[in-house]
């Protein structure tokens, strides 16, 4: 397996300084957050005040140096990560040509979010007609077009995303994988998510998350709350993903998120590099990789 970086996670480094990094540690890729930020004030954040992203209204005429800053550190990039929703055609189209100027043949385009005080099949239906504008775009333009598994969205599972896509041709759609995110929501055993997506499994993300109690009300219930955790320390079964993924012969791209702030962000990117490494090859050692290679494996 190959494994990479996604730069959400990186918010204090320039993308000069984050491709110097991640090819002294060790890294074989690196995958770019792709958003206009809104000017903030404040100190670089995950989400606000990032400095490692790429600009979605100007993507196609900064690829060239962004394709450059990777090639030049040895780096391939798995794929981008825009925040295009698959009703913004136009925003997708933007991101897909930024893509292929990029040299990257996938893109994340999101599905929309979901609360449950809202009814739930008029929002998936018009979902799904818009991602089939989406796929047909992808093909055009000769890229795939990528569903993250995500909480608070209509796609927070491997089994949502496989119905969501039903029909769809694989060549133009596929799914990313996040067990980080199924701790929040659409937790599914992971050879089971992973053999249900099939040939619509692109890619992987790993990051981890935890459960911890909050207070308890005077009927003695437990209320609970969710948050980033070390890859190493959350709720993921990380040894039970990568046997996993070694049962259906995945050996793609992994991409590391770390969204924990108890270790500086130097020593954080070397150890999870280090942990993912040493657990895949353990795993792959121990079980073995006796399925034919998925799709995304072929495609790489």
């Amino acid at each position: 397996m190959k494994f990479a970086v996604f730069t959400v996670s990186t918010p204090t480094y320039t993308p000069e300084d984050a491709v110097a990094k991640l090819k002294e540690i060790g890294y074989d890729g690196i995958e770019w957050r792709v958003i206009d930020e809104e000017p903030y004030g404040g100190p670089p954040g995950f989400w606000k005040g990032n400095l490692c992203n790429l600009s979605l209204s100007s993507i196609v005429e900064e690829a060239p140096r962004f394709r450059r800053l990777a090639s030049d550190a040895g780096l391939g990039t798995p794929t981008i990560a825009p925040y295009v929703k698959c009703n913004d055609i136009e925003g997708a189209a933007l991101a897909m040509r930024g893509a292929t100027a990029l040299g990257v043949s996938q893109l994340r385009i999101q599905v929309p979010s979901y609360s449950a005080e809202e009814p739930f099949q008029p929002k998936w239906d018009r979902a799904r007609e818009h991602y089939k504008s989406i796929a047909e775009l992808a093909a055009t333009l000769g890229v795939r077009a990528l569903i993250e598994l995500h909480h608070r969205t209509i796609c927070p599972s491997a089994s949502s995303a496989r119905l969501f896509l039903d029909g769809f041709d694989p060549a133009h759609v596929g799914v990313i994988h996040d067990a980080g995110n199924m701790v929040y929501e659409g937790f599914e055993n992971y050879r089971l998510g992973l053999e249900i997506l099939g040939p619509y499994l692109a890619h992987i993300h790993l990051k981890n998350a935890r459960w911890f109690p909050i207070r308890t009300l005077p009927d003695r219930t437990v209320e609970w709350s969710v948050d980033a955790a070390a890859v190493h320390k959350g709720m993921v079964d990380v040894r039970a993903l990568f046997r996993a993924l070694h049962a259906i012969g995945y050996d793609g791209w992994v991409t590391i998120e770390d969204f924990s702030i108890e270790r500086p962000l130097d020593e954080r990117l070397a150890e999870n590099l280090a942990y993912v490494k040493a657990v895949e090859a353990e795993t792959r050692l121990v079980g073995g990789a006796t399925a034919a290679p998925s799709s995304a494996s072929r495609a790489m």
